[in-house]
């Protein structure tokens, strides 16, 4: 997304902010909310947590703005920031929620969040069950490798991992999404 051609680039807007016009900011969130949205949407199924993800991504970065160094582009430190918030979640999220095994869930009626019947796959059901059940780094390195197709180098760059760390923690992520799709009937 970016400045374009007849937008104020995005250097002038964080200078602007941090002398003080909050309305620069509100440019800054205004033209980079859709890529926030989209990249927590992929975390976060419930509207309000959906928000909550999204507004909490946009005031840490007002207050935190004097420390982008500039040396990337503003939309990475903001997508960056982003999938912190979005990690956070899951892991707030895991802590809340009991692991229950898919069979206990069923039986007491669970009925996951899938498309509406006519595009309802049992396969989608049960992909989205297993991936419920991976530990929040887990789940944070599937989505970002496989659902956002984001290549090994970004995650780390988007995490802070090396690019090691990443691979592994890829490998024994889709071992687990594996084992837990395997383990459903």
């Amino acid at each position: 997304m970016g400045a374009q051609e007849n937008d104020i680039p995005d250097e002038r807007l964080i200078e602007a902010t941090l002398s003080g016009d909050d309305q620069s900011f509100a440019e800054l969130a205004r033209r980079y909310k859709g890529r926030v949205f989209g990249v927590a949407s992929r975390f976060a199924q419930d509207a309000g947590d959906l928000d909550d993800i999204c507004q909490d991504v946009f005031v840490q970065a007002y207050f935190k703005l004097r420390q982008f160094r500039r040396d990337s582009p503003f939309e990475h430190w903001l997508l960056r920031i982003t999938t912190y918030k979005c990690y956070d979640y899951l892991r707030k999220k895991r802590r809340r929620t009991p692991t229950v095994s898919v069979d206990a869930l069923l039986e007491a009626g669970y009925e996951p969040s899938v498309p509406e019947p006519q595009q309802r796959h049992p396969d989608l059901e049960r992909l989205h069950l297993a991936l419920a059940q991976l530990s929040a780094k887990e789940r944070l390195v599937i989505t970002l490798l496989e659902l956002e197709e984001r290549s090994v180098q970004e995650i780390a760059d988007l995490t802070g991992w090396s690019v090691g760390n990443v691979k592994v923690r890829a490998f024994r992520a889709r071992g687990a999404l594996r084992k837990l799709m395997e383990n459903q009937p």
